[in-house]
């Protein structure tokens, strides 16, 4: 019964390798994972749970992935186009989000075929006196839109006294309302002693349940400390910032990760020296909502580290779908999968490099047609992204 097979293949690992190496078996499997209707399935079947296949290193890909499921290397790599700095917001659903920032546009990428969108950056959002931040997503069962969430703040004679978003769509090709929330009083505390340099600053956004989240920072007096985190609420379309644990709450921002916690819901990764924290937020039985500290793990050990040698662990980056976050010293770079604690180590570190994991569904090498980044056919993969 091929609607029986089709069912079996649908539940395949969404790795590169899983559907090339089920065509072989015969040619009705080959017939079955080439149909366009399959693929359709296959992408949303698998939306949350792609595999981590490598990272981005400003434009360069590095797969990490083992044979037979590891990508060429250089295969997502591009070229900037245009003069002037270009800063990576992060990957999510195949997509790639870059700020352009002296041509005040985000380009929206697709690394399976090099597609682009280019969109204007909307009034209020600088990008020089105010920095912003922004995360590409599609909703779940869309192969064809996408969206941009693009954050700021608004200042008030020199200070920064809200956070500010926009939602841009593919479908109507504009962007939406203005929204907003003020930051907090400890996110302006320092406004008397430093009145004319107050900067608040957004970290690589982080997809979780429903909504994204930012690390967010006054780097006023250049401390660099975290200030509270960012949460924008896909669903309800609302801005609200979040206070952080006060046990951990005056460190440097390269410490900290936003994460899934352990059976769901919002948490922390806060690494200090070679010792990692994963905090989760709870909320008791009158709805007040409180952090707590779940496990505490050592990883000098597991990672082979000699404390006496080695400069301190630091936060490089992190992939939301798997829960591995990229942990680098001056010397190493590994990635370390939170769960189960299984880490690899990638390759010589780069200290000042910040990482853009992308995971998303893929067909190593299986010439069937495709869709584009918006829909349209471009003729080179089947199974391109999710």
């Amino acid at each position: 019964d091929d609607n029986l097979l089709s069912e079996i293949l649908l539940r395949l690992p969404p790795d590169p390798s899983s559907l090339p190496r089920a065509s072989l078996v015969a040619n009705r499997w080959l017939g079955l994972v080439s149909d366009p209707g399959f693929s359709r399935r296959f992408r949303p079947h698998h939306h949350r749970n792609p595999p981590l296949l490598g990272f981005f290193e400003s434009s360069h890909f590095e797969p990490t992935m083992d044979s037979p499921n590891r990508v060429p290397e250089g295969r997502f790599s591009y070229e900037h186009t245009g003069n002037g700095c270009f800063i990576p917001f992060g990957c999510r659903h195949g997509l790639q989000l870059i700020f352009h920032q002296s041509g005040k546009q985000l380009h929206v990428r697709d690394p399976f075929n090099g597609d682009k969108r280019r969109l204007p950056v909307p009034p209020g959002f600088d990008g020089w006196e105010t920095p912003i931040s922004g995360a590409v997503f599609r909703a779940a069962g869309d192969i064809q839109h996408f969206q941009v969430v693009l954050v700021g703040t608004e200042r008030n004679n020199q200070h920064h006294t809200r956070v500010i978003a926009r939602v841009y769509s593919s479908e109507t090709g504009i962007w939406g309302n203005l929204m907003s929330t003020p930051l907090p009083p400890k996110a302006s505390s320092s406004m008397d002693q430093h009145p004319t340099k107050i900067r608040m600053w957004f970290t690589i956004s982080v997809l979780v349940g429903h909504s994204l989240y930012w690390l967010l920072t006054n780097i006023s007096a250049a401390t660099n400390m975290l200030d509270g985190i960012l949460e924008f609420d896909l669903e309800r379309q609302t801005l609200a910032v979040i206070p952080v644990p006060v046990d951990i709450a005056n460190n440097c921002l390269s410490q900290f990760q936003v994460m899934q916690a352990e059976g769901g819901g919002l948490g922390i990764f806060f690494l200090s020296k070679f010792s990692a924290q994963l905090w989760k937020m709870e909320t008791d039985s009158d709805g007040v909502a409180s952090w707590v500290l779940g496990r505490t793990v050592e990883l000098d050990k597991p990672l082979s580290l000699n404390p006496e040698e080695e400069e301190s662990l630091i936060i490089g980056g992190f992939a939301e779908y798997n829960n591995v976050v990229f942990l680098r010293t001056p010397t190493n770079f590994f990635m370390v999968q939170l769960e189960s604690l299984q880490f690899k180590k990638v390759s010589k570190s780069n200290s000042l490099t910040r990482y853009d994991p992308f995971e998303s569904v893929y067909v190593a090498e299986y010439p069937l047609v495709g869709t584009g980044i918006d829909g349209g056919h471009d003729g080179a993969e089947f199974f391109r992204n999710t």
